[in-house]
């Protein structure tokens, strides 16, 4: 297991589950019975042939020197990992959201394959939805996103069931077991050391640029919110979608990047719901915004390869344009310095930035340090085209992510064909009335559709 997937396991708690996942909701074809996801189920079950990520199980013991590794569980239940729901009446969008909330907030078992597929029935309106979670560990965003459009189709007339976990991977003879990590060792260490010896200048380099611009925000500048303090392992989730073609007229009207007017939308709902909580500070928001590092052609492999910046969202501002212009600003700065950077000198910049969310599961010290960041908001591109499953149209694909100690609210995007899906994932103790977000969200994209139009 690479070390950046470890790092995904060694800070988890109950408090602290670290799985992402994903909701979609589905319009059924017409003329189908009300035994339509029940046979789906079955069918389902009925798969033979795992594919080797939907098999790999964490382990560690002596022989891999206590590091984490993965190793293949060969004997998969997938009644375990495969669940059939129904909503309770009336069944809206409420109850739905409300579902998901709770199967999000429950640990991963760890004696299996970290992920679960759960299948909802029930809304009011005939649609069904699919729920599924799966560990950070065994892939990012985007790997998720192309796994999700590889298990479903463009052509509405297909009727095979695909799913996420068949195995279309030939078969190996020798499948790589606990020990191959300590044989993989040295192979992992040879070259490392020359490029973990230029982190320490070029990040100071890094950082006096950063300061001399004032064009991003460092770790040291991220004011204390409501938002971060202590979590606990309960989930509140909230979504809904927006136009694409409101967020590129913003973006094309101020001369910015399609994601600096989505950070642009998010610190104007940010800073109206921190006004409304009565707890805006004095200084500006820092979101940590992951960076994907995957080659081109690279995307649907698992396990994950993210970088990350941390972007100034300007909720001192008041005018909306001044704040895009700021938020701007301080991601060119940040993808200035990625660029500057090989992917392994990337991964340890990251990580200094992420190590306070790890030692603060282990020895609570978010308590007396400020946060790194306030909160992490990641746009994950998705597909362009609608796409089918066996016969169903997705209407809609809505992203859940990890609050995490310290942090927590996180905002997901994805896009999908023509919109924007939003998904906040949230503490249900620590960030209250998660749902008057999305009021916020439009409101903060009305002011940005006046302020550079």
């Amino acid at each position: 297991m690479s070390p950046q997937d470890a790092a995904f396991l060694l800070p988890e708690t109950r408090e602290q589950p670290m799985h992402v996942g994903g909701l979609q909701l589905f319009r059924r074809p017409q003329g189908e019975g009300r035994d339509y996801l029940t046979d789906m189920y079955q069918q389902l079950l009925a798969v033979e042939g795992i594919s080797s990520t939907f098999r790999k199980r964490a382990h560690r013991s002596v022989t891999t020197l206590g590091q984490w590794t993965w190793v293949d569980d060969d004997e998969i239940d997938l009644e375990h990992h495969i669940r059939h729901s129904a909503l309770p009446d009336p069944g809206r969008i409420r109850e739905l959201l409300a579902l998901t909330s709770r199967l999000h907030s429950t640990l991963l078992d760890r004696h299996r394959p970290l992920w679960e597929m759960h299948l909802i029935e029930g809304l009011q309106d005939g649609r069904f939805a699919v729920y599924t979670k799966i560990h950070h560990a065994l892939m990012d965003g985007v790997s998720g996103l192309r796994l999700l459009q590889r298990s479903l189709t463009t052509d509405p007339d297909d009727r095979t069931l695909a799913a996420p976990y068949l195995d279309d991977e030939p078969q190996h003879s020798h499948r790589p077991g606990p020990t191959s990590a300590v044989a993989a060792l040295p192979g992992l260490a040879k070259g490392a050391l020359s490029e973990l010896a230029a982190i320490g200048p070029l990040a100071l380099r890094a950082a006096e640029r950063l300061v001399r611009e004032q064009a991003a925000a460092l770790p040291t500048a991220a004011p204390r919110t409501i938002l971060n303090g202590a979590i606990t392992g309960s989930r509140r989730f909230a979504a809904q979608s927006w136009e694409l073609s409101r967020l590129r007229d913003v973006a094309k009207s101020a001369g910015v990047t399609l994601n600096d007017a989505l950070l642009a939308m998010c610190a104007g709902a940010l800073r109206s719901y921190l006004t409304e909580q009565n707890a805006l500070p004095a200084a500006p928001l820092v979101a940590m915004v992951p960076v994907s590092l995957r080659a081109v052609g690279a995307e649907d492999k698992g396990g994950n390869a993210v970088g990350s910046i941390l972007a100034n969202l300007a909720t001192d501002e008041a005018d909306p344009a001044r704040r895009l212009e700021t938020i701007s600003s301080s991601m060119r700065a940040g993808k200035e310095m990625l660029a500057s950077m090989t992917p392994l000198q990337i991964y340890a910049v990251s990580a200094v930035a992420m190590a306070p969310m790890a030692m603060s599961s282990f020895f609570g010290i978010n308590r007396f340090l400020p946060p790194p960041f306030n909160l992490v908001i990641s746009n994950v591109p998705g597909p362009r085209m609608p796409l089918w499953l066996a016969g169903s149209r997705l209407d809609a694909f809505y992203p859940l992510s990890i609050p995490t100690v310290g942090q927590a609210l996180n905002i997901t995007v994805t896009s999908y064909v023509d919109h924007m899906e939003f998904g906040l994932t949230g503490c249900r103790r620590h960030v209250p009335h998660l749902q008057r977000l999305l009021g916020h969200l439009e409101d903060s994209l009305l002011d940005l559709e006046t302020a550079v139009g």
